[in-house]
């Protein structure tokens, strides 16, 4: 593999320069290997192995380091292929969500921040958020519920009120005070709402959603039993 001439080559603070001979690993770390003499493939191997070489030639060597690099099996960084290949799987895995559109009730919770930071900002904070594990974690083990142990309830808001799933999520978060996990599915009827929650918030959910007015319609909320 080579590559013409770069700035971040010429800006590099720890350099390793190979002038033709033997390929010795530097003991100490580089930012840029930088071959000032043509490698033949067993050179060019070992060059690989200590960074992407970068190759100064003139015209008339570059059929000849063409056909070196690609009979030459370099080494391929492993670290950086995984990181490039996590980050793919990661920009997929929420392009899906959002395709999925199930998001409303994270948008509800985000909006006051876009009234200060760029939504851009704020999906990059929450990035970096969730690569520190132990800074936000917290033991939901009691407010979630297996799909089979939701608990529904009726609240007599439908289609007709022009009401949708994402203001019945928007009045349990801010209203309730319910947590997204302890949301689960909600049926929109053409005049009511059946809303799953968890076992343990179907009470207040049922209490502190009485009296809470939602597109201008005043809600009744009850404990579904059929």
């Amino acid at each position: 593999m080579f590559s013409p001439l770069r700035t971040a080559a010429v800006r590099a603070t720890r350099p390793y320069v190979w002038s033709g001979g033997p390929v010795e690993a530097p003991t100490e770390p580089t930012d840029a290997v930088i071959c000032a003499a043509l490698p033949n493939r067993e050179e060019l191997t070992a060059l690989a192995a200590i960074g992407k070489p970068v190759v100064l030639i003139t015209s008339s060597q570059l059929p000849y380091l063409r056909a070196v690099a690609a009979l030459t099996p370099l080494a391929v960084q492993p670290s950086a292929d995984r990181a490039q290949d996590r980050a793919a799987l990661l920009r997929a895995r929420i392009g899906e969500q959002l395709e999925r559109g199930n998001v409303d009730a994270e948008l509800i919770l985000l909006e006051p921040l876009f009234e200060k930071w760029d939504p851009a900002e704020v999906a990059a904070a929450l990035l970096a958020l969730s690569r520190q594990p132990s800074a936000v974690s917290e033991d939901t083990s009691d407010i979630t519920a297996a799909p089979d142990q939701w608990v529904k309830v009726f609240v007599n808001v439908g289609k007709k009120d022009r009401a949708g799933p994402k203001d019945l999520v928007g009045a349990l978060i801010k209203e309730v005070g319910l947590e997204k996990a302890q949301i689960g599915r909600i049926d929109m009827r053409e005049s009511f709402a059946l809303v799953e929650v968890a076992p343990a918030a179907a009470e207040t959910v049922v209490r502190r959603m009485t009296g809470v007015t939602i597109k201008g319609k005043r809600v009744a909320a009850k404990v579904d039993q059929g």
